[in-house]
């Protein structure tokens, strides 16, 4: 039989021909659908179908291994005794602020000193370290503006001194433990220390070229006087002031201090009282102060008389005095013969009248 196209054209009509390909192509999609396989089955039948899929990117991108999920330990807990770790994000303080928060600066730890030279002692504020040329300055320095007494009291320091730790509490320890009770027994209260000079770059004495003196170790005070609550001062200087008092002062300032220099040191100390912690070998301590008696109101005029119950004199004879006595008593004789010898040989002279010279005019 043979069958083609002009053949099935002149039996069958166009319209019928259409339709049943048309219906064809209809059952052949329903049934690709409903015998699709799905998922990696249909990249895989795609990639056998097209061998060009892989380099034209045909399919399906190829599905990355399973992640895995290893085993980190957890932190310990948290013990009950530990501070609060509650703290403020820095985005909340910024907020609160208006600008980041700056962390503050950790104190330096204080020394033993600082710790024990409390408000109760004494009013000295702690202030930076002082570095200047020549090795001036020093370490742990404190501004010392009033000493604190047992009974609450203060007494000022005027002007304030700048000291280190250790001279501001030798200090303090001086004037509650000696000064005080000294005032009491005279029946008043201190309320002020002269404040001479404290801290101060020099030499010893203010010479030049000279070697550093404490001052300029911030480990010195100069003491002028003491003032009063009734109004009275006391200069440790004055000689005036009962010497009692004077040598009392002196012996409880070279007990706290390893140098006191006052009047008589060496002329730069005769109107105020020198104190410092210097060190020295085998802890060698210098203490040179006079304290001199008063002057009289009236200074003698003449020497005092000899007492009669003082006993006489001894003068020692030189061996010359013999014979300048013998001298002596032969000129008298001596004299004599020379006079009445002069007067046999020599006639007495007659005296006459003294004549007037007359003055001549002389014509030039």
């Amino acid at each position: 039989m043979n069958f083609t196209a002009q053949k099935a054209s002149r039996k069958w009509a166009n319209g019928a021909f259409r339709r049943i390909e048309a219906a064809m192509v209809t059952a052949a999609a329903v049934a690709l659908l409903l015998g699709m396989p799905t998922g990696p089955a249909i990249a895989a039948k795609a990639s056998r179908q097209a061998p060009w899929g892989d380099l034209l990117r045909v399919g399906s991108p190829h599905e990355r291994g399973t992640a895995r999920h290893a085993a980190v330990p957890l932190p310990k807990p948290r013990p009950a005794e530990a501070p609060s770790a509650e703290r403020d994000s820095p985005d909340k303080k910024e907020q609160a602020n208006g600008k980041p928060e700056q962390a503050a600066p950790t104190a330096p730890e204080q020394s033993a000193c600082r710790l024990a030279l409390t408000d109760e002692v004494a009013i000295a504020p702690s202030i930076p370290d002082i570095k200047g040329d020549c090795g001036c300055g020093g370490e742990d320095l404190v501004r010392l503006e009033a000493i604190v007494l047992p009974d609450k009291r203060q007494v000022s320091v005027k002007p304030a001194a700048i000291l280190r730790c250790k001279m501001a509490a030798a200090l303090a320890d001086w004037i509650r433990s000696d000064i005080a009770p000294l005032a009491e027994r005279l029946g008043t209260a201190v309320s002020n220390l002269d404040n001479f000079d404290s801290f101060e770059c020099r030499g010893r004495n203010r010479v030049v070229g000279a070697q550093l003196s404490e001052h300029g170790r911030a480990n010195a005070l100069d003491v002028r006087a003491f003032k009063f609550v009734d109004g009275s001062t006391i200069s440790l200087t004055d000689r005036t002031v009962p010497r009692g008092l004077r040598e009392n002062v002196l012996h409880s300032a070279c007990t706290r201090f390893s140098t006191v220099l006052g009047p008589g040191s060496d002329g730069y100390h005769e109107d105020h009282i020198h104190l410092d912690l210097m060190e020295r070998r085998n802890n060698y301590r210098i203490c040179q102060w006079d304290v001199w008696d008063p002057l009289p109101q009236k200074a003698p005029l003449l020497p005092a008389e000899r007492p009669d119950e003082a006993p006489p004199r001894e003068v020692a004879a030189k061996p010359d005095d013999a014979k300048s006595d013998a001298k002596h008593d032969a000129e008298p004789d001596a004299e004599k013969s020379n006079a009445e010898k002069s007067d046999e040989a020599e006639p007495p002279r007659e005296e006459k009248p003294a004549k007037k010279k007359r003055r001549q005019n002389r014509r030039s």
